[in-house]
C-alpha cells in the first residue's frame, strides 16, 4: 500500500502546539523539519507533503491565535528543498494555487525541486478556498468554484506543456563540435488560450521524473472529474469504509472517458492514526487532545468551512437547521460534513468538538492499527492512505516504529524503497515527452 504523511510544524491537531512535546517555534526551523523528513524516511514512507495557503488570517486573531495554522509557516517549496539534501528517496510534495501563480513559476519551480531531489517531486493542484488569499492578490473573493476549476485546467495544461520543452536526451554536451544541446528537440510553446497566453520554452532541462507527479485533492464535481483528466495521486475523502469505497470508485470510473487505465491514478485515503496500549487507551488519548480545543477555535473552524457565523446561538442547543448555507463556494466537502453533523441534531458545542474536516480516525494498538489499513485496501476504500500525522513527533514515532513494522510483517509495506524517484516507489510510469518520435 501507498503511505503518505501530511505534516504541519506541530501536527495537524488543533491543539498539538500545546503538547508537552512541541517545539516551540518549529515552523520556521528547517532543522526541526530535516529530523521529523528523516524519521519518515526510515518508515520507508511514499512521500513527506506540505499543504499551503498564500495568506495569512487577518481578522479574528484572537480566535486564530489559539490554533495558529498557516500563520507562520516557511514557503514549502523552498522548505523541501531545503530538506531534500537530507534525504534520498522519500517524495517531497507541495500545495502551490492555480489561482494566485502563474504557469511557468509553478512549470520552473517542481522543475527545479525534482533536479535539486534527483526526482522526488509533486506538485499538489489546487484552486485555493479562501478569501484571505484573494485579498492577498488585489480581489475581494475568490471567483466561483467552477471558474477556478476552468482556469486550473488550462493552468496545468500549460504548465505539463512546458515541462515538455525540451527532449530527455536534448543536452548532447558536444565539445568537439561546440554544441551543448540539440535545437531540434528544444519545443516552443505557442498556447493562447481563456486565461493564459504563453509564448516560450522552459529554460531547464526535462526533470528526473519526465515531469513531477501530479496529486489532487478535489471532492466537488468538478474535482473529480478534473481528477479523473489528469491526477496521478489524489487524496480521498470519507470518514468511513463505505464513504471512502465510494469515492474510490466514482473517481476511477471516470478515467476511461480521458483514455486513462484505472492504474495511472493513486486514490490514498484520508486518515489520522492514534496509537494506545488498546483502542480505549487511543480513544481516551484522542478525547484528551480534543478537550484541549478551545472553543474559540472551533466555531472559527465551523465559521471558516460553512461559510457562517454560528457563534451568537448557545453552545448547548441544537444548531438550528436554516442556519446551513444553500451552498459552499469554498471546500465542498468540509460544507457536507458540517452540515451532516448539524442535521444530526447535535449542539454546537458537539459541532465544534467532532468536526474533523472529513478524515478517518483510526484507533488502537499496531496490530489493530494494522487491521483497519488492511480492511480498508481489500475492501478497494483506497490504494494505502493520506496520514494526516495529529501530534509530532509522536504521532509520527508511532507509525514509524510500531505500524509500519507490523505492516511489512504481512507483507503490505515495502520494508525498502524499490527506486529513487517517488514515480517508481509510487508504481507509475514516467509519461514520455509529446514531442519525442514514437519508437
Amino acid at each position: 500500500m501507498v503511505l503518505g504523511g501530511l505534516f504541519e510544524a506541530n501536527g495537524y491537531h488543533s491543539a498539538a502546539w500545546l503538547m508537552p512535546g512541541a517545539q516551540d517555534g518549529a515552523a520556521t526551523d528547517i532543522d526541526y523539519f530535516r529530523r521529523i523528513v528523516q524519521t519518515a524516511e526510515r518508515g520507508k514512507l511514499d512521500f513527506f507533503f506540505l499543504a499551503d495557503t498564500p495568506a495569512a488570517r487577518t481578522e479574528n486573531l484572537d480566535a486564530w491565535t489559539r490554533a495558529p495554522l498557516y500563520m507562520n509557516m516557511m514557503e514549502p517549496i523552498t522548505l523541501l528543498s531545503a530538506i531534500a539534501g537530507s534525504t534520498s528517496h522519500i517524495g517531497l510534495g507541495a500545495t502551490a494555487s492555480t489561482s494566485f501563480y502563474e504557469p511557468y513559476n509553478v512549470a520552473r519551480l517542481f522543475a527545479s525541486l525534482d533536479h535539486i531531489s534527483h526526482g522526488r517531486a509533486a506538485w499538489n493542484v489546487v484552486t485555493t478556498a479562501n478569501d484571505y488569499a484573494a485579498r492577498n492578490f488585489g480581489l475581494d473573493a475568490l471567483p466561483p468554484h467552477h471558474r477556478r476549476y476552468d482556469r486550473a485546467g488550462e493552468f496545468l495544461d500549460v504548465v505539463q506543456a512546458l515541462w515538455d520543452t525540451w527532449e530527455d536526451d536534448a543536452f548532447i554536451h558536444d565539445k568537439a563540435n561546440v554544441r551543448m544541446f540539440d535545437p531540434e528537440k528544444f519545443h516552443v510553446l505557442d498556447h493562447q488560450g481563456e486565461f493564459f497566453r504563453v509564448q516560450g520554452g522552459l529554460n531547464m532541462a526535462r526533470s528526473p521524473q519526465g515531469q513531477p507527479v501530479i496529486f489532487q485533492a478535489g471532492a466537488s464535481e468538478t474535482g473529480k472529474e478534473f481528477a479523473a483528466r489528469t491526477a496521478e495521486v489524489v487524496f480521498g475523502t470519507g470518514a468511513s469504509m463505505s464513504e471512502a469505497t465510494a469515492f474510490y470508485q466514482d473517481v476511477k470510473g471516470r478515467m476511461a472517458r480521458y483514455g486513462r487505465h484505472p492504474d495511472a491514478l493513486k486514490i490514498l485515503s484520508g486518515v489520522s492514526i492514534v496509537l494506545g496500549e488498546s483502542e480505549a487507551h487511543a480513544r481516551e488519548k484522542w478525547a484528551a487532545w480534543q478537550e484541549m480545543i478551545h472553543i474559540d477555535i472551533g466555531l472559527m473552524y465551523l465559521k471558516t468551512d460553512l461559510e457562517t457565523d454560528l457563534s451568537d446561538l448557545p453552545l448547548d442547543e441544537p444548531v438550528p437547521e436554516h442556519r446551513i448555507p444553500e451552498k459552499s463556494n469554498f471546500h465542498q466537502v468540509y460544507f457536507q460534513e458540517i452540515s451532516g453533523l448539524i442535521r444530526q441534531g447535535l449542539t454546537l458545542r458537539q459541532v465544534c468538538k467532532r468536526y474533523n474536516r472529513s478524515k478517518a480516525i483510526f484507533y488502537g494498538t499496531a496490530r489493530q492499527i494494522a487491521d483497519q489499513m488492511e480492511e480498508w485496501v481489500a475492501a478497494g476504500a483506497g490504494d494505502g492512505f493520506m496520514m494526516a500525522l495529529p501530534v509530532l513527533p509522536e504521532s509520527l514515532t508511532d507509525i514509524t516504529e510500531k505500524v509500519v513494522p507490523e505492516l511489512q510483517r504481512r507483507g503490505l509495506f515495502r520494508t525498502e524503497y524499490q527506486g529513487t524517484t517517488l514515480r517508481e516507489n509510487l508504481g507509475l510510469a514516467r509519461p514520455r515527452n509529446r514531442y519525442a518520435p514514437r519508437g
